[in-house]
Order: structure tokens, then C-alpha cells, then sequence
């Protein structure tokens, strides 16, 4: 529910999506290091993330 509230207070989505697919790809590059590096906290961390960053995504589309 508060990610929904974040949501509509954000005036202006489509300034936060360019900014959001940025870090996605971002988060998504150290996923792909800490995968090569075999760190499983590190890659839990990036999942963890990126949901929180996919969440976003899907509300701000939504609106």
C-alpha cells in the first residue's frame, strides 16, 4: 500500500521512468558481476533490488 501512495505523489512519472530503467540495467550489471564472482549474498541483494525496482515500475506504468 504505501508503494501505491509513493506512487501518486510522484507528479511526474514519466520523468521517474527513464531514471528507474537506468537503474535497472544498473542493478541488473551487478547482478551479472556478483553471478560471475559466485557471491550468493551479493546476488540475493541484487534480486531483492531489482523486485523492489520492478514494483515500481509496474505502478508507474500503470498510472
Amino acid at each position: 500500500m504505501e508503494d501505491v501512495i509513493k506512487a501518486f505523489r510522484c507528479r511526474e512519472p514519466e520523468k521517474r521512468i527513464p531514471v528507474l530503467r537506468l537503474e535497472l540495467d544498473y542493478e541488473l550489471a551487478l547482478l551479472y558481476e556478483a553471478l560471475l564472482e559466485n557471491n550468493t549474498h551479493r546476488v540475493d541483494q541484487c534480486k531483492a533490488r531489482l523486485q523492489e525496482l520492478r514494483q515500481e515500475m509496474l505502478q508507474l506504468e500503470a498510472l
